[in-house]
This record gives structure tokens, sequence and C-alpha cells, in this order.
């Protein structure tokens, strides 16, 4: 989808991000990633699409892949707590058990830094 003189980087992220949510709503989770990318691509600030991407590689198995997506996320932002969470998620689907206890416990520690200081969301 090429992007028109009149669209933003973000409104085309914001397209293709739309349009791998019904993939991945479809039960299409390889088409979703795919267009999760797209979105980065177009808009690699557009944290959404990263989250939909993880989400996206699990759902087809790809767990390497989606960990280290989640890491990059986390690298780059190290208070997001759905990163942290979907560490925990992708760790148990892995059967790392330890990690994924680790991941819950940093995600609920921030979750509850963020309630103190009021910018929970």
């Amino acid at each position: 989808m090429p992007q028109t003189s009149t669209q933003t980087p973000r409104s085309l992220a914001e397209e293709l991000y739309d349009a791998a949510i019904c993939k991945l709503a479809a039960g299409d989770a390889r088409g979703a990633s795919d267009g999760f990318r797209a979105s980065l691509e177009a808009d690699p600030e557009f944290r959404d699409a990263a989250h939909g991407l993880i989400h996206a590689l699990k759902n087809a198995g790809e767990l390497d892949e989606a960990i280290a997506v989640t890491m990059q996320l986390i690298a780059s932002d190290p208070d997001d707590v759905l990163a942290h969470t979907s560490l925990s998620i992708l760790y148990q689907h892995k059967g790392m058990i330890a990690e994924a206890e680790a991941a819950a416990t940093r995600a609920k520690l921030l979750d509850w830094k963020q309630q103190l200081r009021g910018t929970g969301e």
C-alpha cells in the first residue's frame, strides 16, 4: 500500500495496523505478522504495531522471534509494562518458568510504580 502525498507515516502505519488486526482476528497470524512489520516500516515509533507483531508471532509459533522483538521493545522503553507481561507469556510458552516469573514480577513492579506516580495507563 503506497503512501499518498496527503498520508502521514503514522496514518499509513495505523491503516496497515488495522488491516493486520483483522488478519489476526481471522486467524491469519503469519499475514498479520507481515502487516505489523509493514506498519512498523511506515512508522518505527508505532509501539502498538510492535505489540501486535509480538502477539502475531506468538500465535504463529515463532516464539524466539517474538522474544527478540519483545526484548527490542524493552530496550527502547524499559518501563513498558505490556512488553514485560508479553515476555512472561512467551517464556511460559517455552517452558522457561523461572524467566517467566521474573518477567511477570518486573511487569507488576513497573505497574505499581506507574500507579504510584499517577502515570498508569
